[in-house]
């Protein structure tokens, strides 16, 4: 298993960070728009927080504790937080540059392009790609699943107020600011599930639809998911319809093999924690305690879960011998039941789509990261999906996820999704 936080500090990971002399900052010209099939619904894309985003949202006797951006010596930008100083301000926020250049940094916001911190600049990106709406995950400074808000101070109001402040700024601009653009996605509370469970339901009161967590809590130094300590919160999300969404590597963690392995194979197994993932969900019984329970697994993709259904219906033929399995149904069953899954480059993948079920198909453009296939978001699938019939792409593309999140795409845009959007026409100075 490989660290993703020591392998974003060992410069020499990707060719961008060997050799000597000052990293060479490349901004690619401006792409045309794409034309546009289909309204494409994104479920794994991230968000670059911006500086000012804990700024006045802290109670006051906390605010001075506040996550906040400080010049370095160097001419870098880093996050400081909880007395310790995070290096990485950008993460991988690297769309818009040259391929030889893609490594864990940016170090500064003005190396990245600004639609990785800016909402304005995000939906006309979105516009330029083809991408209606999207779900967007936070970023090195909260961790993948608000992990790093909550276990680095030693106070627990802390964590809170922060958890409390990053959601607030979620909603309200990054969210807010173009109502149906951007799914609502909260993070949890992290250190007591009763108060976590309270957090959700209040967030879903007022509009989220989603919440990170981890794919494997106790790599974190928290319960497992065999523990039950979740129980309140996963009662909660069931409850509110509230989905949960797991990103890979939100564990900090990633599959690897020996240490000396080159950084090609944890690019290329990547994708085996959501199986790894998916699997520990299904034997927690957690989807079996909460039937009514949506899990959406991102960054994950497809091409492995026709071979985990064939593989969870053979080991059910010893269930007698573990003495594990609960419930009516196949564990292969509540797979399909209470799972989603999402794609981003599974040519394959596809071909099974009637294994897994075309209901439970997602996609993802995962903006500004490396694997992201923005701007060509809307061509990237098109060249996926020949031969498959429109009522399924209407699903994959963008009505699964519709239903998923409860979103509402407005009839015009699913008529003519080439037509000018409203975020266009305002630009234009039209609307």
């Amino acid at each position: 298993m490989a660290d993703l936080e020591d392998l974003q500090r060992q410069t020499d990971f990707t060719v961008a960070g060997r050799g000597d002399g000052e990293r060479k900052v490349t901004f690619l010209p401006e792409p045309p728009r794409q034309t546009r099939r289909w309204p494409i619904i994104s479920v794994d894309d991230h968000i670059v927080e911006p500086k000012h985003t804990f700024e006045g949202r802290f109670p006051k006797a906390l605010q001075d504790q506040a996550p906040r951006v400080i010049e370095t010596e160097d001419g870098g930008e880093v996050w400081t937080y909880a007395g310790e100083v995070l290096p990485n301000v950008g993460f991988n926020a690297v769309v818009g540059r040259p391929v030889m250049e893609y490594s864990f940094e940016p170090a500064r916001f003005d190396q990245m392009r600004r639609g990785a911190w800016d909402i304005h600049a995000r939906i006309q990106d979105m516009d330029t790609g083809g991408v209606w709406a999207s779900m967007n995950f936070p970023s090195f400074l909260p961790g993948f699943a608000g992990q790093r808000l909550q276990l680095l101070p030693k106070d627990e109001k802390l964590a809170l107020a922060a958890v409390r402040a990053w959601n607030d700024w979620c909603f309200e601009e990054w969210a807010g600011t173009y109502p149906g653009r951007i799914i609502p996605m909260q993070i949890p509370y992290l250190l007591d599930p009763e108060i976590a469970a309270e957090e959700v339901r209040r967030n879903a009161a007022r509009g989220f639809r989603a919440i990170t967590f981890s794919e494997a809590p106790d790599k974190l130094g928290l319960p497992t998911l065999h523990s039950g300590y979740w129980d309140p919160l996963m009662a909660a999300c069931e409850e509110t319809e509230t989905v949960v969404c797991l990103h890979i590597g939100s564990s900090s963690t990633a599959p690897s093999t020996s240490d000396d392995a080159p950084p090609d194979v944890v690019g290329v197994l990547f994708f085996g924690y959501a199986m790894f993932s998916a699997t520990d969900w299904l034997y927690s019984q957690i989807p079996v305690r909460f039937p009514k329970l949506k899990i959406c697994l991102s960054e994950g993709g497809i091409g492995w879960v026709g071979g985990l259904l064939d593989r969870l219906d053979h080991v059910l033929k010893y269930s007698a011998m573990y003495g594990t399995w609960q419930g009516e149904l196949k564990p292969s069953e509540v797979l399909k039941r209470n799972f989603w899954f999402c794609a981003i480059d599974d040519p394959t993948g596809f071909q099974t789509r009637d294994r897994i079920g075309v209901e439970n198909l997602l996609i993802e453009s995962d903006y500004p990261h490396a694997d992201s296939n923005w701007p060509s978001t809307q061509d990237h699938f098109a060249r996926q999906f020949e031969g498959i019939p429109d009522g399924d792409l209407e699903r994959i593309t963008w009505k699964n996820a519709a239903e998923l999140f409860r979103m509402d795409v407005p009839a015009s845009v699913i008529a003519d999704p080439d037509a000018p959007w409203a975020s266009e026409a305002a630009r234009r100075g039209e609307a």
